[in-house]
């Protein structure tokens, strides 16, 4: 691989790797002070119009229909209903470690979304599938998701939603460059604030400090940052490696929110953790050991 594709890719992915594992945590600290799909909203809605306005500002062109509806519905899909989805269950008390360990999933539902759009699979990575839904049942069997079934629906719905965005994305005609990243979070900023708004959420005092910061940081690295990076992803490779990221955000959350926010993983969990890390690992390896030979795909 070329040098000048190679380090877009490892910037790419360390952005997913690192700065994605740490949303879960800002994510934790933002719902302490603001109504979950508020900030979701406005986080999204920060974002999308600062990215706007950068790209128009350097003579970039707003995309043609088509491309334009395709980014919004993948708004919807990945982050009105997929992160979403998490910060709606973090603000129900479900820990932001385990929100990562349940959305560590992802790769496995991209497996069976990709087989629906005719991707090639191998026996290994439906191994991987198999044990990784030994992991979803470990994880739902006792701690801090057997006491909140809501939660867990959440995070599992959103999942699912951006596993199938992921796939479709990549099947698809989108904006060029980062045009589909800032369309994409303007789409699920208006989604999250319309459904604040006719489910009653409010702001009944100004957030501290503390939740502003977490907005900020969610805006600028976990928006604009790690979803650019996510969007080039996959339109460059495969889902599997796209959604590899995986299998190291449940360990940065989990590290984060035990050493910060006084989150605790029970014995079961940890051992949930460990299988569904090890079941995403056997996805990505059916996929680079195992390339299918009569794989195609639409940059």
């Amino acid at each position: 691989m070329r040098a000048g594709r190679l380090l877009p890719l490892v910037g790419a992915l360390f952005a997913l790797y690192i700065i994605w594992g740490s949303t879960y945590f800002a994510i934790r600290i933002g719902v302490e002070s603001w109504p979950p799909l508020m900030m979701a909203g406005v986080r999204f809605s920060i974002a999308g119009l600062l990215m706007l306005g950068i790209l128009l500002l350097r003579g970039h062109k707003l995309p043609a229909l088509r491309p334009m509806l395709n980014a919004a519905l993948l708004g919807f899909l990945l982050l009105a209903m997929g992160n979403g989805g998490v910060t709606v269950a973090e603000h129900q008390n479900v820990p932001s470690g385990i929100a990562a360990v349940m959305v560590a999933t992802v790769p496995l539902f991209t497996l069976c979304f990709s087989r629906l759009f005719g991707i090639a699979t191998r026996k290994l990575e439906w191994a991987g599938i198999a044990l990784g839904l030994c992991g979803i049942i470990m994880l739902n069997s006792g701690g801090n998701l057997s006491g909140n079934p809501w939660g867990a629906a959440m995070i599992l719905v959103g999942s699912l939603c951006w596993a199938f965005g992921s796939v479709y994305g990549s099947r698809i005609e989108l904006p060029t460059g980062l045009m589909a990243g800032a369309i994409e979070m303007i789409a699920a900023g208006i989604i999250l604030l319309a459904a604040a708004g006719l489910s009653g959420e409010t702001l009944t005092r100004m957030p501290p400090l503390r939740g502003w910061l977490a907005v900020g940081y969610l805006s600028l690295f976990g928006s604009m940052i790690a979803i650019s990076a996510y969007m080039y992803l996959i339109r460059t490779v495969t889902p599997a490696v796209a959604t590899s990221y995986a299998y190291v955000n449940p360990v940065v959350a989990v590290l984060l929110g035990t050493l910060f926010a006084g989150e605790s993983l029970s014995t079961l969990e940890w051992a949930a953790l460990g299988v569904i890390i090890a079941a995403v690992v056997l996805v990505t390896l059916g996929k680079s050991l195992f390339p299918a030979r009569n794989q195609s795909r639409n940059g």
